[in-house]
């Protein structure tokens, strides 16, 4: 059983981020891909297959997308294997966010 990625209130954001960056859109996809057949149940286990992921608290995981080029910010409800996209964007607008709380400074 993978995890389910939600994306339904962010589904905007999401999608403007493949029109806005078109290069990142295959890595975005692939890792979707990926987390829909993981089996995470705890941070490790994402550690475990990305070594530079960020736990930035409040159960938000931070991965770097496309060789370090975009940051992909979610929200993971571990009890019920669900990831929320909260974020998908450049560094230079990641560091615009909270990912913590994703709201603006």
């Amino acid at each position: 059983m993978g995890i389910t990625c939600s994306h339904a209130d962010h589904r905007r954001e999401y999608v403007e981020a493949f029109l806005d960056h078109p290069d990142a859109e295959q890595s975005l996809k692939a890792w979707y891909e990926e987390a829909r057949r993981a089996s995470w149940c705890i941070a490790h286990d994402i550690k475990g297959r990305y070594a530079s992921v960020s736990f930035v608290g409040r159960n938000r995981v931070v991965f770097n997308i496309k060789g370090n080029d975009y940051r992909l910010v979610v929200a993971m409800a571990w009890r019920f294997r669900v990831a929320y996209i909260k974020f998908v964007g450049t560094h230079a607008g990641y560091e615009r966010i909270d990912a913590a709380t994703m709201e603006k400074p």
